[in-house]
Parts: C-alpha cells; sequence; structure tokens
C-alpha cells in the first residue's frame, strides 16, 4: 500500500490528503524522508568541484524539503489533535531531529564551503537577496557550533539532543495536566454565571463524555467562569487548578524538566562563547542586548504596577462591600474587575457576545484584507485532518495566493493557546509554491460560537500572523514570511489587531447573531471607551513574566525554578492580587523550544512598533488609506526576512518610535 506522505499529492492546491494519511504512516515516512536528507547534505558536502551559491547556499535551502512536507503534516496534527501514538511519535522524532540537525551543522566539510562562500561573498555577484542567505546561512553554521572540535563538538551534539526531548515531555506534560483536569458543576453552580459560559460548559461536558456541564483548563472556559462566578470557592479552586498546570506533582511535573532547560541552555551559551543564554539568543534580535530589553520592560513596568495598585484598592473596596473580607485574591481579581467595568462602563460580556459571532469575526477579518490588500477569500470543500477545520482559498485579481486554514475551537486534543503556521511557506526558488497557512485557536464551542473581544482580538492577531505569510514575496522560503527576528514578527499579528477597534468595521460586522441587526452606537461606544480598561492587570501580568524570562536565562542558572520565579516577582514588587501570565512550569513559550526562550518580552517590543505603525494610518486618510496599506505591504508584509527588521521598518515608517506610543496606546502614559 503506497505511503501517501511519500507520494505525490494530486490534490487541489497541493494540500495533505489526510483522509489517505495514517497514524502508522509517519514512522517510515520520517526514516526514508530523513534518509533522502541526510543523503542530499552529503551530496553537498562532497561536492568535488569548488563551491559556488547554487551548489551550496542554494542546495542547501533544497535539501530536506521531503522531510519537511512530511513533518508539516505530522507536528500540525500532534499540536492541535494528539493522540498517544502521535505523542509516542513525538518523543521519538524530537532526539533524532537534533541528531540530524547537529550533523549538519557538524560537517566540517560543508561549513568550509559556507565559510569561503561567506568570505568570497563580495566578488560573487549576488543579488541582495541571495547575500542575505548567505549571510544568514553562515550565521547559522557559527551559532549552532560549527567551528567547535573535539569535546566541546560532542557535548554540543548531546546538549542539542537533550534538549530537544525536553522540550517535547514539557509540552506533553502540560497537556496531559490541561487535559487530565475537570471541574464538575451542580446546577445550583450555574448560578450567576451567563448562558454562553453554561453553554460552553456543557459542551465540554460532552466532549469529555460527562453528562453536566464542567469547567476545563481552556481559557476560552475558565476565564469567563473566573469573570462570572459568584461562589468564591469554586472560582479558587478553579484558578489554583489553572495556574498549578506542570506543577502538579508525578511523572507530569514540569519543574524539573525546566531547571534541566535552563542548565543546558547555559552551557551551550557558555560553549559557543557567550555571556548568558540571553545574550546568545538576542544577539541576532532587534533588542540585541539583555540590558536592551530591560529597560523596555521597566520603562512599562512601574507606571503599569501603579495603576495595578490603584486598581487593586478598588476592587478590594467592592470585595469587603460584598461582606467578604481580608485581601483580594488573584481569583477575585476577573470577578471584581467585570463587575467594575459593568458599573463604570454599563458594559456587560454577555451584551457583547451575541454581536461577536465566530462567524462574523471571521468575515471581519477577511473583510479588513480586502480592503488594505484586495484579498479575496472562497470556501473550499476538501477534507482536512479534523472535521473542525475548515479551509479558504485566497485570492487577488483572480490569482492563486494561498490557502488558509482555520481550527478555531477547543477540545481536549489541542494544546493550549493560539498559533499561526505554514504547512507550506511561500517561495520562488527552486520551484515556485504558494503558501497553506494555518490558524489555530481554543475558542469555545457554540450553536452558534460567540466569542469574547479578547477572543475576537485573538482572531484578528493570529490573522495578521496569516497575512504575513499569504503576502510574502521573496525566492526562498527561508527567509519568507514569519522568518523574521522574533521581536519583529508580533509586529504585523499585533498591527492587524488596531482593525477590530475600528468603529466603521464594527458597525459593519458586529452584527446580532439572530436579529442580524448591527451592534447598537451606544454598545459599540461603550466598547471602545472601556478599550483600556484593566491594562493594568493585564500589562502586570505580562512584563512579570518576561522578567522572570530574562532573568532565567542571563545571569547564574536557578536551583530552583519556583524560588527564583518567587525571588524576582518580590524583587520587582509583583502587586500580590496578580499572577505571571504564565507560571514557570507551564511557560511553553519559554520551555517548549528555544522560540520565545529569553523572547517573551518580543510582544511589548512589537507592540512599540505597532501602535506607531497604526498611527501612521490615522495621520494619512484613516484605517483604510491606501498609500499606508501599499507600503505595509511593499516594506514589511511581503519582504519576509530579506533584510534585518529595523531597516524595514525604516523604510515603511521613515523613524523607529519611542516606548510613549505603548503607553499611550495602553493607556498608561502619565
Amino acid at each position: 500500500m503506497t505511503n501517501m506522505l511519500l507520494a505525490e499529492w494530486q490534490t487541489p492546491f497541493g494540500l495533505a490528503p489526510f483522509a489517505a494519511i495514517d497514524d502508522a504512516d509517519f514512522a517510515p515516512a520520517f526514516e526514508a524522508a530523513l534518509a533522502e536528507a541526510r543523503g542530499e547534505i552529503a551530496a553537498i558536502a562532497e561536492n568535488p568541484d569548488a563551491p559556488s551559491f547554487a551548489d551550496t547556499i542554494e542546495a542547501l535551502e533544497a535539501a530536506g524539503k521531503g522531510l519537511h512536507r512530511v513533518l508539516s503534516v505530522f507536528y500540525a496534527l500532534a499540536a492541535a489533535d494528539s493522540n498517544p501514538k502521535r505523542q509516542e511519535l513525538q518523543r521519538d522524532f524530537a532526539p533524532k531531529l537534533a541528531a540530524h540537525a547537529s550533523e549538519i551543522y557538524g560537517n566540517k566539510a560543508l561549513f568550509q564551503r559556507v565559510e569561503s562562500l561567506w568570505a568570497a561573498r563580495d566578488t560573487l555577484g549576488l543579488t541582495p537577496e541571495e547575500g542575505r542567505l548567505v549571510m544568514l546561512t553562515h550565521r547559522a553554521f557559527r551559532r549552532a557550533g560549527a567551528a567547535l572540535t573535539g569535546d566541546e563538538e560532542a557535548r554540543m551534539r548531546a546538549i542539542m539532543a537533550r534538549l530537544a526531548e525536553l522540550g517535547t515531555r514539557f509540552t506533553q506534560n502540560l497537556l496531559a495536566d490541561e487535559a487530565g483536569w475537570h471541574m464538575a458543576l451542580a446546577e445550583e453552580d450555574l448560578e450567576g454565571l451567563p448562558d454562553f459560559v453554561v453553554d460552553a460548559a456543557r459542551a465540554a461536558g460532552c466532549e469529555k463524555g460527562l453528562e453536566g456541564p464542567v469547567i476545563t483548563l481552556s481559557r476560552s472556559l475558565i476565564v469567563p467562569f473566573l469573570q462570572f462566578s459568584p461562589r468564591r470557592e469554586l472560582r479558587k479552586k478553579a484558578f489554583e487548578s489553572w495556574v498549578s498546570r506542570g506543577a502538579m506533582g508525578g511523572e507530569t511535573d514540569n519543574r524539573a524538566v525546566a531547571e534541566e532547560i535552563l542548565r543546558l541552555r547555559a552551557e551551550r551559551a557558555a560553549l559557543l562563547g557567550y555571556e548568558s543564554f540571553a545574550a546568545y539568543k538576542l544577539e541576532t534580535e532587534m533588542a540585541r542586548t539583555p540590558e536592551a530589553v530591560r529597560d523596555l520592560l521597566m520603562a512599562v513596568w512601574e507606571p503599569a504596577k501603579a495603576r495595578a495598585e490603584q486598581d487593586a484598592a478598588r476592587l478590594t473596596e467592592m470585595m469587603q462591600a460584598d461582606g467578604v473580607n481580608g485581601e483580594l485574591e488573584p481569583w477575585d481579581w476577573r470577578y471584581y474587575a467585570e463587575k467594575r467595568r459593568q458599573a463604570e462602563h454599563d458594559l456587560e460580556e454577555a451584551a457583547l457576545k451575541p454581536y461577536l459571532s465566530l462567524e462574523a469575526m471571521i468575515a471581519a477579518a477577511f473583510g479588513c484584507a480586502n480592503r488594505l490588500f484586495g484579498l479575496e477569500f472562497r470556501a473550499l470543500d476538501v477534507t482536512l485532518y479534523h472535521p473542525d477545520c475548515r479551509a479558504w482559498e485566497v485570492t487577488r485579481n483572480g490569482a492563486h495566493v494561498a490557502v488558509f486554514i482555520g481550527d478555531y475551537f477547543a477540545r481536549g486534543s489541542k494544546r493550549s493557546g493560539a498559533w499561526c503556521s505554514a504547512m507550506r511557506g511561500q517561495a520562488k526558488r527552486p520551484k515556485v509554491q504558494a503558501p497553506v497557512v494555518i490558524n489555530v485557536c481554543n475558542f469555545a464551542k457554540g450553536d452558534p460560537a460567540l466569542l469574547s473581544y479578547d477572543d475576537a482580538r485573538t482572531l484578528f492577531h493570529e490573522f495578521g500572523h496569516a497575512l504575513h505569510l499569504m503576502l510574502s514575496d521573496v525566492t526562498y522560503e527561508s527567509i519568507s514570511g514569519t522568518c523574521v527576528a522574533r521581536d519583529f514578527v508580533e509586529l504585523p499579528s499585533q498591527l492587524y489587531e488596531h482593525w477590530l477597534e475600528v468603529p466603521e468595521v464594527l458597525e459593519r460586522y458586529a452584527t446580532h447573531v439572530e436579529t442580524g441587526e448591527a451592534m447598537p452606537r451606544e454598545l459599540l461606544d461603550k466598547l471602545l471607551r472601556a478599550a483600556n480598561f484593566d491594562q493594568g492587570f493585564q500589562t502586570v501580568e505580562y512584563v512579570a513574566s518576561a522578567l522572570v524570562d530574562l532573568a532565567f536565562h542571563d545571569g547564574a542558572v536557578p536551583v530552583d525554578v519556583m524560588d527564583k520565579q518567587l525571588e524576582i516577582l518580590e524583587n520587582i514588587g509583583m502587586p500580590r492580587a496578580i499572577t505571571m501570565r504564565h507560571a514557570s512550569p507551564h511557560f511553553a513559550h519559554v520551555f517548549a523550544s528555544d522560540g520565545y526562550s529569553s523572547g517573551y518580552y518580543s510582544y511589548m517590543w512589537s507592540e512599540v512598533m505597532d501602535a506607531d505603525a497604526f498611527a501612521s494610518f490615522e495621520e494619512a486618510g484613516g484605517a483604510f488609506d491606501e498609500e499606508r496599506a501599499k507600503a505595509l505591504e511593499r516594506h514589511i508584509l511581503s519582504r519576509g526576512g530579506s533584510e534585518e527588521a529595523e531597516a524595514l521598518y525604516l523604510q515603511f515608517r521613515g523613524r523607529m518610535p519611542g516606548v510613549e506610543a505603548l503607553l499611550r496606546g495602553r493607556g498608561l502614559a502619565a
């Protein structure tokens, strides 16, 4: 029987034939594709001809395409629809892929070819993009330890293999904790909960095969429960379980895993000659140094903490007026903040939700992309990896641009959070290929599905990443789309969130799910006036997480991550009623892979730019100014990593912004 992972896909737009792929296909396909990739690398390294851009750099770009195709399917499923077999395969694949990467970067003949091209780069007649690719390839080899020899080289290989294993374990432990916990609700426990929370709790119970409603650790369910449940003891139980993910003891406990990851990262950086892992990691980012990151975070921390402490005093008064003595606790904050929002802004989430259906918000995201960039979206009738998934063909002026896949609903087999990925990136060489892009979210299922305003913001955020991938127009896949500095990658996503706040967008798309009527102007005005409500809380929980991440990687390796986390929070004066957005044992951004390690600050670094970038639209002809939209696509969205991020932003805006734009945007300016 043909293994479809290794066959040519005769499918619409070259989509993976998910219905014809079985879990049993992955291991043999992986081994075959890995062997093929090794052969391709060997052929480049052993080429007797003098190295050229085409036979070395461009050949490396083309190598491993078969392996990438297998893994793009596998990891899409492993993240969004996991099962025990796929988790077993993840554990098996991780060290083998780490070893493969070490083989490439440790291949001395191959490194010598890259090194010679780097030395001769000014004489090769390269285009700017080709020159960029030579630089990035050489830098990747150097930073991976290609120049190491002997015991140091062997130790680096062992470190990378172990880190791959630990990252996989961290992710799977977290998924197990999230999937394994629920809190059953009796009918009397539903008191005070809006219908949409009750419906979501009943749907979660059904998904788990239970008869009654339950609260799970899915953010889209537990946050509204914490906002609306008047039962303080249930809020406490739910909150403590939520923040204990990854630290529940037993085989799924992530504390020792995180500690070992930090030790190995520090050793890796030392082998490469860096003072700390943060110094190593930030070298290639816009920030460049840990000091620059810390300066930004602390510039925001103090005004955010001051606002949060003012808000805490007000919420404490409200709680005590309810007859609850003692101090405000973390499981109280969202409940009394929601009451305060209703009192001060006359704005109830239950009143908003009927106007924020999933269908309406998808239409809004698509509609803005059409007005800004001329994109059209046509629903496709194709089989994907889960019945919840949907696909659209993206075109412009009748020409195919991309395929966009949306996987929006929470389920026990999906890891938490929201993300965007490319099953296939844009490229022109070695062959022309259009991107296949996936947005994955964890919204509560309903009939119809209704979103909170934060959910709608998340949908726009991830679609901003998707636009970065879909509008990419470069030659090589490795520098296309979101292949940019980590502290620049969030600019398109966070910038796109601003269009959700444009009144004419909400007036057109925020229509009542039953009547079809537009959101009343009074409600719309209340929503926009409350846009910065509770920003002290939101900024503090985020910045605290970013500061802990930075401290973990810039200095002595902590013996105990929880003790070190507590020490850091005490040093910055963390308000007692607010917790980190991501405590260390479930800080997947930082510990599931190297992706955001030392880089969780990047959302805020990008926010400095996104506030300034959207202001450029407002200063011009408004949110849909044609020339600004063209500039955004021309200088940022289409360019991927073909130039340094700062150069791209300067081409778009003409200057770099200061932190003031961010503080104004969050309503924290003095």
